[in-house]
């Protein structure tokens, strides 16, 4: 790892020397720089200092100057501006198109939707893009590692930004590892082997940790040295991993459409208008992924074109694969006879083509890489991120001098990716998902609408005071919505006074709030109806989540509080005073080490 240089730095900005690399170890200050830490005299009063520092940190908001410069330059190294919007279009399909459309169709079509899945799809891509439209305008106005994290921590202050993060990061661990043994399985039928035939049993262990998978751990950690390596690399690995993958598909809808029945399509909505909305909910999740694509602003050459070329093309590129894929499944086989768990394998094998289980499981194969590799690529920049703030420890935040990637996160990601998937079988990583994406795309979404609609020191009382009311409103007739519907209310009348008031809430947005200020250079259109309908549409979809996901939710949350009541408060407390009086006396955050921080606190 790399580490810093414990004696380089000067005080008061004054010339500092560089990270240099050590042959091994860390010292204490790789972690835990900051004044509160330098003794147990220190840490005791820090902590009895807490309800102080939680006052002043909780809603404290970051600045769009302190992300893009000075919080990027606590990494002293830069990552490199390598990437266009030909490569984040492959990355956003990549991240997106992994093996979720080969087994959510199957109990979508037989369950939930019927041949009218394709709607499904449709509704639940077109949800997805509000999503990537907001997540556009930041990438845009903040091309930074951080992502959403950094996104939250401008418009809904640092507390927020950490929750939120904390547990997209959880998330994308137990999707790490997830994928990673799901390779193994899709290797295994491409062997003709069962998934456990290249696992290790153990039986001294308790069931469900016992098949220990060596294959998941070394496909994740060729993908750390890819990621590693160079984002350029990464980039090319990719598209033609991605490439290969879509000519599959194509590949597969041809073939499917020779064996294509328009009388399968007879009834086209079997479970009526609620199956069709019930479907689209689980599909939603086919399309997550988008986020990852986020982090990679800081690499790109020209956010203000290529981000939106990249996250809104690759999206609209998958919804009509997704869409197309769909139809040819239901046009081949009726509905009630789709297998829930295989569909494409066995809708294939009942037309007689038995070799298309073997393009399904290189497809899946090939799809399971590159959403792996876009996953090891998006935590480790968001965590890259979340450690300039000091809310993780700064080492993390290193950029690698001649690589220009996040090394350190890198490798502390893929470890926790590689524990995990070592031990996990898929049912228990797959009951461990929560609803951390649909969290933080809505309040990505809250981001936005407070982003235009309010700015420190230009937003009269009223104005914010409206904008508060509103957005509580619009919040709340969300989650009406969603609760009427997890409980199977069948009155049409509540339904009707939850969108009322959405309406209602989002037209007075519009009407009674002056915006406060305009993208620069790329915006989403119909504000601020687009973002108040991802919000809707996020929190309504949480409404099909079971409730045990909930309280894992709140569960992994809890643990998040611990650690920053304990340690992520007082650091990130520590470096924001010190950027204070970098400031105070004339000095650029941009020329400190991050070690100064404790020399001067």
């Amino acid at each position: 790892m790399v580490s810093f240089d414990g004696d380089g730095s000067k005080r008061q900005g004054k010339s500092i020397s560089k990270p240099r690399k050590r042959s091994c170890g860390c010292e204490k200050d790789d972690f835990l720089p900051e004044e509160s830490f330098k003794s147990w005299s220190n840490y005791g009063k820090a902590l009895l200092e807490t309800k102080s520092r939680l006052k002043d940190r909780f809603l404290a908001r970051s600045s769009d100057q302190l992300e893009l410069h000075d919080m990027k330059a606590r990494s002293q190294n830069e990552l490199k501006k390598t990437l266009n919007w030909f490569d984040l279009i492959w990355f956003g399909i990549g991240a997106v198109m992994g093996a979720g459309v080969f087994v959510l169709s199957g109990e979508a079509a037989h369950d939930l939707a019927g041949p009218a899945v394709l709607i499904s799809y449709l509704i639940s891509g077109f949800a997805a893009l509000l999503s990537v439209l907001c997540y556009t305008e930041f990438a845009v106005e903040l091309p930074v590692a951080g992502g959403s994290f950094a996104y939250l921590r401008v418009e809904l202050g640092d507390f927020v930004a950490y929750i939120a993060a904390g547990n997209i990061l959880f998330e994308y661990v137990v999707t790490g590892a997830s994928v990673a043994r799901s390779w193994t399985s899709y290797f295994a039928t491409l062997c003709n082997h069962d998934p456990n035939d290249f696992r290790i049993k153990v039986t001294s262990l308790k069931e469900g940790f016992n098949h220990l998978d060596p294959m998941a751990v070394g496909v994740s950690i060729l993908i750390c040295c890819i990621a590693s390596f160079s984002i350029k690399g990464s980039s090319r690995f990719n598209s033609i991993a991605t490439i290969l993958y879509l000519t599959l598909m194509v590949f597969m809808l041809v073939a499917g459409a020779t064996k294509a029945n328009t009388s399968n399509f007879q009834p086209f909505a079997p479970f009526g208008v609620r199956g069709v909305l019930k479907a689209s909910s689980v599909l939603f999740f086919a399309y997550v992924g988008f986020d990852g694509v986020a982090t990679l602003g800081e690499e790109t050459k020209n956010p203000g074109r290529d981000i939106p070329v990249g996250l809104v093309g690759s999206m609209m590129v998958v919804i009509t694969i997704y869409s197309l894929l769909a139809t040819v499944l239901c046009l081949m086989q009726p509905y009630n006879q789709i297998d829930r768990d295989a569909p494409f394998s066995i809708v294939f094998h009942a037309a007689g083509m038995n070799w298309a289980k073997y393009i399904v499981a290189l497809g899946a194969l090939q799809g399971m890489t590159t959403v792996l590799l876009a996953t090891i690529i998006g935590q480790a920049r968001y965590f890259t991120h979340i450690a300039r703030t000091h809310l993780a420890p700064p080492i993390l935040a290193v950029i690698h001098e001649k690589r220009g990637t996040p090394v350190n996160a890198t490798v502390i990601m893929t470890l926790a990716n590689c524990l995990v998937a070592f031990f996990t079988n898929l049912d228990i990583l797959a009951n461990l998902l929560s609803i951390s994406t649909l969290f933080i795309f809505s309040l990505v979404a809250l981001g936005l609408l407070v982003r235009r609609y309010y700015s420190t020191g230009e937003t009269s009382v009223s104005d914010r005071n409206k904008l508060i009311v509103l957005l509580f409103l619009i919040i709340s007739s969300a989650i009406g919505l969603s609760v009427l519907w997890a409980m199977n209310v069948n009155l049409w009348v509540g339904y009707a006074i939850m969108v009322g008031v959405w309406f209602l809430s989002t037209l007075g947005l519009q009407l009674l709030v002056k915006q406060a200020r305009s993208p620069k250079l790329w915006g989403v259109p119909m504000v601020p109806w687009l973002p108040s309908a991802s919000i809707g549409v996020n929190v309504f979809i949480m409404g099909s989540i079971d409730g045990a996901s909930f309280l894992r939710f709140l569960g992994w949350t809890g643990v998040l509080l611990v650690y920053y009541f304990f340690i992520g408060l007082h650091a990130s407390y520590d470096a924001s005073k010190y950027d204070l009086r970098t400031e105070i006396h004339g000095v650029s955050s941009e020329a400190v080490d991050l070690k100064t921080i404790s020399a001067t606190s």
